[in-house]
């Protein structure tokens, strides 16, 4: 079968296409017919071995941690009643940029009639984090929010999520091809955080107040702004580092400015909610209540191209691999 393998750490140019031999599948396992690899920022960090949260893996390696397509084959002590049938898998850090991959049976999730396997690759991971997130923020009809990063994957879902909310959304990001999708998504006031003033510009949108609930999917200098314009009595809910650190908050600090900090540490508890986040996210998708942006997809041989549009901010939404 045709691969994608990370041969030594670095920049783009590490993913090279390959072959390997057709998995099979063990006791308590399937073989999933890839059509659709999903992409995160972290999985870039993780190939130049910069990434502070994973293990490194061992070189060379098939990158790729979660998987949309039907289940080929299933192993040992699996119900048959898989095969066939449209599923995501979550497979580690690594695997998924491949024709077949290798999942435990007991990390399948069924994807819903009524929704595409791109739509639910792009949904799995940033909409139950963006779910998580909007409820740990708890945000009510009335709340100014800050979004950063807002036409990524996570970052689109938060302004859907909160304008559902009944918030007023200010969604932030990079460009004017960025700002126009923001618009098309309904944020009501955008702006273009490569502005000098653009923290100003955050305060004007909001009435002088500053916005009660900020999402910081960027961190560094991007983030330390955003907290400085949080309203009194505001959260700040940290996500993210796409600057390379993510935006830490002393208690006194805190304190000193009446604002909750929701600590990227969060994210360590989303892990036994995220089935029932995807499950919510999903059904609101093929309701057409929702959508995820999927700004871009790439064959599977352009899997370095893909990378290095994640990695150089040119992405817009979602980056998806098509196999």
């Amino acid at each position: 079968m045709r691969v994608v393998e990370v041969i030594r750490f670095g920049g783009p140019e590490v993913l090279v296409p390959g072959s390997a031999p057709d998995p099979v599948a063990g006791p308590g396992q399937v073989v999933v017919d890839v059509a659709v690899a999903s992409l995160t920022f972290v999985e870039t960090q993780i190939r130049r071995g910069v990434d502070e949260w994973h293990e490194r893996p061992r070189l060379p390696y098939v990158p790729g941690g979660l998987v949309a397509g039907q289940v080929g084959a299933v192993g040992d002590g699996v119900d048959r009643e898989w095969l066939g049938r449209r599923v995501l898998a979550e497979l580690g850090d690594t695997g998924g940029f491949a024709e077949k991959a290798l999942a435990e049976a007991d990390e399948l999730f069924p994807v819903p009639d009524g929704l595409g396997l791109p739509e639910a690759a792009a949904l799995f991971s940033d909409g139950s984090t963006a779910q998580g997130l909007v409820e740990g923020a708890a945000i009510g009809p009335g709340d100014q929010v800050l979004v950063e990063a807002a036409a990524g994957g996570v970052g689109s879902l938060l302004v859907q999520l909160a304008r559902e909310a009944g918030a007023r959304v200010v969604g932030a990001a990079r460009g004017d091809r960025k700002l126009g999708v923001l618009r098309e998504l309904g944020a009501d006031a955008v702006v273009d955080y490569s502005a000098p003033n653009w923290a100003e510009q955050v305060l004007e949108a909001t009435g002088g107040k500053g916005p009660d609930v900020v999402f910081d999917g960027v961190g560094g200098q991007i983030g330390r702004a955003a907290f400085g314009v949080t309203a009194r009595g505001g959260r700040f809910s940290v996500h993210g580092a796409s600057s390379g650190s993510a935006t830490e908050i002393s208690a006194e600090e805190a304190r000193q400015r009446g604002v909750e900090v929701l600590g990227i540490e969060q994210l360590f508890d989303f892990g036994p909610h995220q089935r029932r986040w995807a499950e919510q996210m999903m059904a609101k998708a093929a309701a057409g209540t929702l959508r995820p942006l999927i700004g871009q997809t790439f064959p599977l041989e352009r899997a370095a191209e893909a990378h290095a549009a994640v990695e150089n901010r040119t992405a817009v939404g979602k980056t998806l691999i098509l196999t």
